[in-house]
């Protein structure tokens, strides 16, 4: 039978460790809390960049479209389309430095010598491209365009590759596409298209989006 003392020191014990795992739940929620609202102010920026220079009828913007895709679903932040080009956007908010090419399957993060990886920017919206090219069939490929926006203090200490640019130079780069290459009409079927197939934007999507994610990537 054990004594008074081990059976405080087993109780304790267990009273910690409880509080423990309890705790490293809460904060691993926390951080995955404070990284959406991050992202989602991120977002926020680049909605109203675009929003405030590229006028409608000729410019079409969606936010935080959740699109069926081969055996799940992909998630795409911005989709500008335009009598220019369709732009698929990928939208970053991040500070420190920042190291990473084209190839690379992983990006690095570094603030106060932490070290973060991510995933390669450009490779997770080559991913959304396909999905709209999927969908947006009569649009010619060449003219569905990839955009990495980096918001916030990022700054690259590697060459930036094509299509990866600050929020300070995205209208510029948008403005550079000065042909219409995508009729009226179709600009207008590719709206609907893309309405007609996104998921509802709820919380729900969002979870079920999250959940295929982590089974894809576990």
């Amino acid at each position: 039978m054990l004594d008074q003392y081990a059976f405080f020191s087993i109780l304790l014990g267990s009273v910690i460790f409880s509080a423990g795992f309890l705790m490293g739940g809460f904060t691993k929620k926390r951080l995955r809390y404070r990284w959406r609202v991050r992202q989602n102010k991120g977002e926020a920026m680049v909605r109203k960049t675009i929003a405030s220079n590229f006028k409608s009828p000729n410019f079409h913007l969606l936010n935080d479209i959740t699109l069926p895709f081969q055996d799940g679903t992909t998630q795409i932040d911005h989709i500008l389309v335009s009598t220019k080009g369709v732009f698929v956007i990928e939208t970053k908010n991040y500070s420190g430095w920042i190291f990473g090419n084209k190839k690379s399957a992983q990006w690095m993060q570094v603030i106060y010598r932490v070290k973060n990886k991510f995933q390669n920017p450009i490779r997770q919206n080559y991913k959304h491209v396909k999905a709209i090219r999927n969908l947006a069939d009569f649009v010619p490929p060449k003219q569905i365009h990839s955009i990495v926006v980096f918001t916030g203090s990022a700054e690259f200490k590697t060459p930036i590759p094509n299509g990866v640019m600050y929020q300070s130079q995205l209208v510029d780069y948008l403005n550079s596409f000065q042909d219409d290459v995508v009729s009226f009409d179709h600009l207008e079927f590719c709206v609907g298209r893309l309405e007609c197939t996104r998921y509802e934007a709820t919380r729900r999507t969002d979870i079920e989006h999250r959940a295929y994610l982590a089974k894809k990537f576990d």
